[in-house]
This record gives structure tokens, sequence and C-alpha cells, in this order.
């Protein structure tokens, strides 16, 4: 399966930034010393024209050119720098060659991305541009000059901080629906509209989270009919761990494997193409959200080798 980084920029933090940018060399460093089950690939830098697809082009300039104001910083929650925006746009850019990489082979993905909590206009919580809603809109464009009919798009989104910035962005857009499943009480404190939304309780548990899923998944079956996506974008989140710090539900890691496998294989069996990202995890142990990054990767990985086999002369070889 094609796996695409960009943790090779590192962001200028200080000491005892609570952002683990650590986790995502970690999990690229994971799957070199076992070879075989993802193709990875360095992340392409995403265009300032690809980016204006969805964001305000006095907002990219502001990025790449350093002229943030300090109050913008805040609520980003990252210092500027040089690397901090050739980050940003590494990380879009992992998203839009996952979700090219998807259409092609059914499942790809981003081992950083699910920057949900940035608008058109603005980033916030650790999101700087919207890396699902720039190469959603991309793949759009580009599915139009090729194809008689629009893409639609689907966002599942299980974050436990809710998809504000995607919801906000595509909320006048019925190409595109927005899914999220989010703790009710959690970041951010004032919520944005999404297609559906699915709140939670603190201390949430692995039974009563999946049953949520699986009829949150059944009624977007039910609203699609007989239209269902062209491309589903999921960002797996893996913060709704228990042993996460800012999560505040309690799934255990078999728990948050069990989701994995669930939506992989909701979307396989409708042969709905899939682009990850693996979005938010803060656990109090790094290894904690890294073994949680892990298995939702190697799921993925099974999950694009039954998609081989359904469909073996367009697939690459490569084993999970």
């Amino acid at each position: 399966m094609l796996a695409f980084h960009s943790d090779a920029h590192s962001l200028a933090l200080p000491p005892q930034h609570p952002f683990p940018q650590s986790k995502y060399r970690l999990l690229r460093e994971h799957f070199e010393a076992q070879p075989g089950r993802l193709r990875m690939q360095a992340a392409p830098a995403a265009s300032a024209a690809e980016l204006a697809l969805v964001h305000r082009p006095d907002y990219i300039d502001a990025v790449m050119q350093g002229s943030l104001s300090a109050v913008a910083q805040r609520e980003i929650g990252f210092p500027w720098s040089a690397q901090m925006a050739l980050r940003s746009c590494h990380s879009v850019g992992a998203s839009i060659a996952a979700a090219r990489a998807a259409l092609q082979e059914g499942v790809a993905a981003n081992m950083a991305g699910g920057t949900h909590h940035a608008f058109a206009e603005r980033g916030s919580g650790y999101c700087v541009f919207n890396d699902v809603a720039v190469a959603a809109k991309l793949m759009q464009a580009e599915w139009g000059r090729q194809h008689c009919k629009p893409l639609s798009v689907l966002v599942i989104d299980l974050d436990v901080h809710q998809g504000n910035g995607t919801a906000a962005i595509f909320r006048d857009d019925p190409s595109v629906f927005t899914f999220s499943m989010h703790g009710a009480k959690n970041f951010p404190a004032r919520k944005e509209v999404s297609d559906l939304d699915v709140e939670l309780p603190d201390g949430c548990g692995d039974a009563e989270y999946m049953a949520a899923l699986e009829a949150a998944l059944e009624r977007i079956w039910t609203l699609q009919g007989q239209t269902p996506p062209d491309l589903v974008f999921y960002l797996a989140g893996a913060d709704p761990h228990e042993g996460d710090r800012l999560g505040r539900l309690k799934l255990t890691t078999a728990g948050m494997l069990a989701r994995d496998r669930l939506v992989l294989d909701a979307l396989r069996t409708r042969r709905i193409p899939v682009a990850l990202s693996m979005a938010g995890g803060y656990g109090h142990d790094i290894t904690t959200t890294l073994a949680c990054q892990v298995n939702t990767l190697n799921a993925a990985a099974q999950s694009w080798w039954m998609w081989r086999e359904l469909s073996p002369s367009s697939m690459p070889e490569s084993r999970p």
C-alpha cells in the first residue's frame, strides 16, 4: 500500500510543547524496520494554487511569508517558522498523493494529516491548512476533466475532536458529505454543523462507541441511497484511546482496531476508495499512540491487499 510521509520538515517548538511531532518520524521508522507492508514515499508539497482551492489567498500568503499575527499563531498553536510553512504544504501534498493513489488502488494513506480544524481563512488547533479539504477539491477538479459526472466525497472523521474546519468549508457543498463522531465536551468548544455529527459522552468505551459508529454508517449508506460516494477520506485519529491525554474517551487498543476494520471493511465491500490520514493522538506514553496508528496502517494495508485480490491486474506487487 502506498503511504506518504512528511516528517522531514520539523516544527521549531519550544520545550514542553504538547504537540507530539516525534510520532510521525517514529511511525515511518517502524515501517522502515518492517519492509513489505507499505510502499512509503516522501510527500510532495502542495502548491499555492492547490491550497487556494480551499484557503483564502491572503491567509496562504501570511503563512508562506511569515506575516501571521501573534493572535493567529496562538490559535494555530505553533510559532511561525519557514519549516512550519513547508511542513504544512507537504502534509497537504501527502493527502493529495494518497487520494490519487486511492482512486487507482483502492486504499492509500497519509502518515500524518487530518488537519481538520483549519478553516478557509485561518488555522486552529495545530492545523494550518486543511489537507482533506484541499485534496477533496483537487480530486473533484481532476475527476471532472475525465468523467461526465462529478466526484462525490465522503469524509469519515473519527478523531476525538470535531472536524469543525472541514464542516465549515463544505457547509454549502452537496458534493461533499461530512461525518464527524467526537467527544461532546471536547475541543472545539463551539462546534460547527457537519452533515452528520455524533457526539459521545466522556468515558465512552468500546461497546458504546462501536454501536454508535455502526448506526452512523448505516444512516450514511441509507442517505446515499443508489449513489454511494466515489472517494472517502478517513481521519483515523488515535485520540479516542483510553491512554490519550486529550481524548476523554475510553477505547481500548483492541477497540481502536475494531473501529478501523469496521470502516475499512464497509468501504471495501462497497468498492469505495479510501485515503486515510492519521489525525490526532496525544498519548501519555507516545508508544501507545504509535501502537494505535501502526495498527491502523496495518489494517489499511490488509484492506489494500484484499482490494488487490479482487482487481489483481491493476495493482502493483506488495504484501501486507
